[in-house]
């Protein structure tokens, strides 16, 4: 009892239960807040190396707010739909609090915070020194829904301004790196300025951030740039094109075709790679390119499809194998009146940005064009 890490040899447990009742429980389990109505960090949320942060049972996570906010609203109706409605209920309750303390005690000013220590103070403020900002903190609360539109903006705004590094071409995890922190937030302090999660450009945090930019632009559709941006931070975070520009590519140093886990981001190892071949951020990155940059929105029986590309790309194309039968998808920047002549596919069916699609009906080969960008559509 009492000790901070333990390492013993598993052993299969007596109890049974199904996926559902092993995450409902996780749920379950983190429904308690600290004094700000912030979920508790424990020994660390998705950043494990901020095991200080909470070691002693107070401190609170605005990320992991973030995040159950978004679980609860996926898990919530699940729960009703099995009769578990007292369940469901308490979820709810409880992310109405994290939303109400988001909004309150959460943000900063210009951005969202952090964390709170046991005792109180804060992370990820313009009050400190260190780790004033923190980048997966600004980018769920877009991914998450909860965040209102205009500190959405305005949070994913400070991380274009004290986030990026053009020059090297990286998205930084955190700024400044923590060194002297005191509380210390754990042992992301002891990786040295800009190496892995303190201050590196941490691959899926920065996916993250590319989901959260695409996700604002499809919010506000008269924002041309909205591809740019996301294009920007897709050839940022891919390892082909670090390695594509010869700038780059002998400070990365790593292979152009797996993705890393980390990209250092200080002096003098800048733009250098770390953890290859992370399968993690490869996931999360494929997602992002197929969900967030071509927009296919995928579900048990029907698709859809609302793109955020670069203004460069005039005609890309998708092909779909699901359950045994093959579907292209054309996306094509222009009218939709001119779409179909323009493309030139025969058979081929116009499919507007936003309309259904009951895939699980098609034949094997089919072909839809998506018009999009000069529509007055997403």
């Amino acid at each position: 009892m009492g000790a901070e890490d333990a390492y013993y040899v598993p052993t299969v447990s007596a109890l049974q239960a199904s996926v559902y009742e092993h995450a409902a429980r996780a749920i379950d389990h983190s429904l308690r807040v600290g004094v700000h109505g912030l979920p508790l960090m424990g020994s660390g949320d998705w950043n494990d190396g901020m095991n200080r942060v909470g070691i002693e049972g107070r401190g609170e996570s605005v990320w992991l707010a973030w995040f159950l906010c978004s679980v609860v609203s996926g898990f919530a109706p699940l729960a009703r739909a099995r009769g578990e409605l007292a369940r469901a209920d308490g979820w709810e309750r409880a992310a109405r609090g994290w939303q109400d303390a988001l909004q309150g005690a959460a943000w900063d000013g210009s951005w969202y915070r952090r964390a709170f220590f046991d005792d109180g103070q804060v992370l990820g403020s313009h009050t400190n020194t260190e780790g004033s900002i923190d980048l997966i903190a600004q980018a769920w609360g877009v991914l998450s829904g909860v965040a209102p539109p205009d500190r959405a903006r305005q949070a994913m705004q400070a991380v274009d301004q004290h986030l990026l590094d053009p020059k090297a071409g990286l998205i930084r995890l955190l700024d400044p790196p923590l060194q002297h922190q005191s509380p210390s937030a754990g042992y992301i302090q002891a990786y040295p300025p800009g190496v892995r999660e303190n201050g590196g450009q941490y691959s899926h945090a920065g996916v993250w951030a590319l989901m959260a930019q695409a996700e604002l632009g499809l919010r506000e559709p008269r924002d041309a740039g909205a591809g740019d941006r996301v294009w920007r931070y897709f050839r940022w975070l891919n390892p082909a094109h670090r390695c594509a520009d010869p700038a780059q590519r002998d400070a990365y140093g790593l292979e152009p075709y797996v993705m890393a886990g980390d990209v250092y981001s200080q002096p003098p190892y800048a733009g250098r790679g770390g953890w290859s071949w992370y399968t993690g951020s490869a996931g999360w990155m494929h997602r992002a390119a197929i969900e967030s940059m071509f927009g296919l929105h995928l579900g048990p029986q029907t698709l859809y499809f609302t793109p955020c590309l670069p203004a460069h790309w005039s005609r890309v194309e998708l092909v779909l194998k699901r359950e045994g039968r093959s579907m292209r998808f054309i996306l094509w920047r222009g009218r939709a009146a001119e779409a179909l002549a323009a493309v030139a596919v025969p058979g081929a069916v116009l499919l507007h940005c936003g309309e259904m699609l009951a895939w699980n009906r098609l034949l094997e080969g089919a072909c839809h064009v998506v018009p999009w960008g000069d529509t007055g559509v997403p």
